[in-house]
């Protein structure tokens, strides 16, 4: 499975992007996929994650009631709605595809990973 993150961009606090992610294979909507991010200097975190059936949504707390999670398995497309988006928001975005049908916060469980997509969120 090869993931493909897109939508990243420079966007001012309080703007909205939306990243899509697109896997070559439709064993993809098998799994369970999630988002995590890396920010300069810091370690990858757990952003949103949802499992093979677009249901049980989890979001990271920093993240909760701004992004939104979802997935169209008819075309292998997973999506991360962002809203109001703060400085702190700022990172490289990368889409992950599960090793089993239902979704994790773990990065341990996931056993496909996009190339990431960067977002810049000014002040």
């Amino acid at each position: 499975v090869q993931l493909q993150a897109s939508g990243g961009g420079l966007v001012q606090a309080g703007d909205s992007l939306r990243l899509s992610c697109t896997a070559s294979k439709r064993t993809s909507s098998n799994n369970g996929m999630g988002w995590f991010r890396q920010a300069p200097g810091k370690e990858r975190e757990f952003v949103a994650s949802i499992n093979w059936r677009g249901g049980s949504p989890s979001y990271a707390d920093s993240v909760k009631g701004r992004f939104t999670i979802s997935r169209d398995n008819a075309k292998n497309i997973l999506y991360l709605q962002m809203n109001s988006l703060k400085v702190e928001d700022t990172a490289v975005y990368y889409c992950a595809s599960a090793r089993g049908a239902w979704a994790s916060i773990s990065g341990n469980d996931y056993a496909y990973w996009g190339q990431g997509t960067l977002v810049t969120v000014s002040s």
